[in-house]
């Protein structure tokens, strides 16, 4: 039920953009509509989670996971009727809301009904499901899209939600915790942080990474309003966080226990479970790139493409807790950022036109295998490092760190991709014979990833000659495939940084851990 609950929130995060083109084309909205309504998802989950997990403990974790998973399910039915953006957007809004109360509930659930070995499968299953529900929708949202129609995809979530809400009952209440109390103060203060975080990084590339770009709502003095706001996002989490430590020292509850980030070992496995997040969505961003934009081929086969990546986090997720009795997080994590480098690496140097490329597939599997180690791993180690009462602010922590990751992830490779791109175009065409108006009319204006009916499309327009459009057409296919090998060698490098949080890791090997185990310092 608990597995089923996380896939009916992973299920429309996927579907959204599988679902592209035929969404677009039947709202009467352009493609960008549809990143907006995946950033109000997003954002809504990151801001109120912390805020969910108390509302679980207040009301009890069963009850507000059953309520969340009726809003949730009338939020994808109100999005399979949708007829235009607003809609879209509502729906998202509100299913975002719903995740966010919801997400905390299954940690709770799991350390309530799992114990010893078998709560670590469950919490490797849990951070593998993501994984797996990312691989299964992009093949079925993919195949109903084109069969009959993307709302079919939403109509499933509905259908979805109704098991989880019947399975639900079969699961024994949690008590509720009474004298919880909500930090509305809080609330306000990192909801404010996440949104203008996300903000910031979800449009680096089209406002621009330091001078404002034509796209960017205003500018100061010239320059961008993201890092702006991404600089305001890490002001409002300082004051948060100083707000909650007020709360603490005169004994009144804050919005996020303190205690699940008092040690230097949680708050390496927080900053490690950043960058696993953030170099699994560059990896889920650069390979769909490579495969629509410079091999032309469909949303299903990348898809297809993918799916060596998206198993094998799936089954690393859930068959890595085999190795917790014999290695501590440590050696598992620095082993882990070593083997997604490697994997990246491989990938950089072995890429070319031809996917099917073992040693490419290989690359990919390597990175998959050291993510989905990752994130079970440092999960467990939260969720070990903490009392059981406070499963639901792990479980919210966890919530933040991922949707934070997937902004950070996506928006790095966006932009040293189209960066590289833009440098290696302007090397390869001030070496050139083109006349300059060509080049400077077609590729500098807004220099992005196009694929080669694109730019025949354009040069049509053009007076250039049919020898200087091929050219033209061959500096860009040489500048795609060089530009992705430069952003995987440059996230390769990014997973070798992150070795440095990693080996501040605790020694001991992952257990289940009582509450007077912390409180003795046996952690």
């Amino acid at each position: 039920m608990i597995v089923l609950a996380q896939l009916q929130m992973a299920i429309n995060i996927s579907a959204l953009p599988v679902s592209l083109g035929p969404l677009s084309q039947d709202l009467g909205s352009p493609a960008t509509a549809a990143a907006t309504a995946l950033l109000l998802y997003s954002m809504f989950v990151a801001a109120f989670v912390m805020l969910g997990a108390k509302i679980g403990k207040l009301a009890g974790e069963r009850r507000v996971l059953q309520v969340s998973v009726v809003v949730h399910g009338a939020a994808m039915g109100l999005m399979a009727t949708s007829t235009d953006a607003s809609t879209m957007n509502a729906a998202q809004s509100i299913a975002g809301i719903a995740a966010a109360a919801a997400v905390p509930t299954l940690v709770v659930l799991i350390a309530a009904n799992y114990h010893g070995r078998q709560q670590e499968t469950a919490l490797g299953v849990l951070a593998g499901i993501p994984a797996v529900a990312s691989a299964v929708t992009f093949v079925i949202a993919g195949f109903l899209a084109t069969a009959l129609s993307w709302r079919y995809s939403y109509w499933l979530i509905v259908s979805l939600a109704v098991v989880v809400l019947i399975l639900s009952f079969r699961l024994a209440p949690i008590p509720r915790q009474p004298g919880t109390r909500i930090d509305m103060f809080g609330v306000v203060l990192s909801a404010a942080a996440v949104a203008l975080i996300l903000l910031g990084f979800n449009n680096l590339q089209a406002w621009g990474l330091l001078l404002a770009e034509s796209a960017a709502p205003f500018s100061l003095l010239g320059l961008s309003p993201a890092p702006i706001l991404i600089l305001l996002g890490v002001m409002f989490g300082q004051a948060f966080f100083a707000w909650s430590n007020r709360r603490v020292a005169a004994n009144r509850q804050p919005l996020l226990a303190m205690e699940v980030l008092d040690s230097r070992e949680e708050k390496s496995a927080v900053i490690a479970f950043l960058a696993a997040g953030s170099l699994g969505l560059a990896v889920g961003f650069l390979v769909p790139l490579y495969v629509q934009i410079i091999q032309g081929r469909t949303p299903l086969f990348s898809a297809v493409a993918i799916l060596p990546y998206t198993a094998a986090i799936a089954a690393s997720g859930v068959l890595s807790v085999r190795l917790y009795d014999r290695f501590g997080p440590r050696s598992l994590g620095t082993a882990s950022f070593v083997l997604i480098a490697i994997g990246l690496a491989v990938v950089a140097f072995t890429v070319g036109n031809d996917w099917s490329t073992v040693t490419v597939i290989l690359g990919l599997i390597l990175v998959g295998i050291g993510e989905g180690t990752l994130l079970t791993l440092l999960f467990n180690v939260l969720v070990s490092s903490s009392p059981k009462r406070l499963a639901g602010d792990v479980a919210a922590l966890r919530g933040v760190a991922n949707n934070v990751s997937n902004a950070l992830g996506a928006a790095f490779a966006s932009v040293v991709a189209v960066g590289l791109l833009g440098m290696f175009l302007t090397s390869a065409f001030s070496q050139s014979e083109l006349p300059p108006e060509l080049s400077n009319h077609v590729l500098f204006d807004d220099v992005d990833f196009v694929t080669n009916d694109e730019l025949r499309s354009v040069f049509s327009a053009t007076s250039a000659t049919p020898d200087q459009v091929e050219t033209a057409i061959a500096i860009n296919e040489d500048a795609r495939l060089r530009a992705l090998r430069g952003a995987f060698l440059i996230v390769a490098g990014i997973s070798l940084l992150s070795i440095f949080p990693a080996a501040r890791l605790p020694k001991y090997v992952p257990r289940e851990l009582s509450a007077n185990d912390i409180v003795s310092g046996q952690a």
